[in-house]
């Protein structure tokens, strides 16, 4: 496990508050906004990102991420950028966690061994894959911890019968529990089920876990906080980029002080008082 993902997760329990991840698309809705918007995440209490690497079809995304990336992509974002965006990310933020995720499509054909290599230089921690089970673990999975990379699994809904532990046998990093059965950004997380689901994850596992997919306000975020060790906010954040986008013009420090005053009432909503 990432010094930087454990350590993080161990400040948080000793404060007493859950840790908040905040997902955004590499690039989105351009480099210079994109790595401000990264700044302002950090200034505003997240802490940790996960940074999407932009795909022309990321199934397994609703409607608000699959638009970011493809805004991303329009304006230039590959993987080696994304890449870059992290390592120049880690220059500036040396202890705050920093999770790739997306789909092994780009991986694949920027070549898996020189992937990893350069994931490590950027100082990333770990990865989530999502279209990668752990069947196909001998593609990247396998190598990435070898490397020393975090590999991040997603447990859903429909996980957690027999196949958790097969899910769980290469975890490293921390759990992440997809709350809703489908895309995301279209439902709402439940607590009752969520609770359930956390004490299944808990009997098979010992690293942290966190919640992400249909968390939108701080009243809810809140709420899961005290139920999982994370909560991650993406499709809700996106939004907030994709509203500017909507604009006659960007206003890129308007859009940056958005995200941080969102940002700030999620972190403020992770203190478990």
């Amino acid at each position: 496990m990432s010094n930087r993902i454990s350590q993080c997760f161990a400040h948080a329990k000793a404060d007493n508050k859950a840790v908040l991840g905040i997902f955004v698309s590499a690039g989105d809705p351009s480099a210079e906004a994109s790595a401000a918007i990264l700044d302002k995440l950090v200034e505003n209490g997240a802490d940790m990102i996960e940074l999407g690497m932009p795909f022309s079809d990321p199934m397994a995304d609703g409607p608000a991420i699959q638009a970011s990336s493809l805004r991303a992509i329009k304006k230039g974002m590959t993987l080696a950028g994304t890449l870059d965006m992290a390592k120049s990310f880690r220059a500036r933020h040396p202890d705050t966690p920093l999770i790739l995720m997306g789909y092994y499509n780009p991986i694949y054909i920027y070549g898996k061994d020189t992937f990893i290599t350069d994931a490590l230089a950027a100082g990333v921690d770990g990865l989530i894959i999502v279209d990668l089970p752990p069947e196909e673990d001998s593609e990247l999975c396998d190598d990435a911890r070898t490397a020393g990379l975090s590999f991040i699994r997603l447990v859903t809904p429909t996980t957690l019968g027999d196949r958790l532990p097969v899910v769980l046998e290469k975890a490293g990093g921390f759990i992440y529990y997809v709350a809703i059965a489908g895309i995301t950004g279209t439902k709402s997380a439940a607590k009752d089920t969520i609770n359930a689901a956390f004490a299944r994850i808990r009997k098979e596992s010992s690293l942290p876990a966190v919640t992400g997919f249909g968390i939108r306000t701080a009243e809810q975020a809140a709420e899961i906080a005290h139920i999982s060790d994370g909560v991650v906010v993406g499709s809700a954040m996106v939004s907030i980029i994709e509203q500017a986008c909507a604009e006659e013009s960007l206003d890129t420090e308007k859009l940056v002080n958005s995200v941080g005053t969102y940002c700030r009432s999620l972190s403020e909503a992770m203190k478990r008082s």
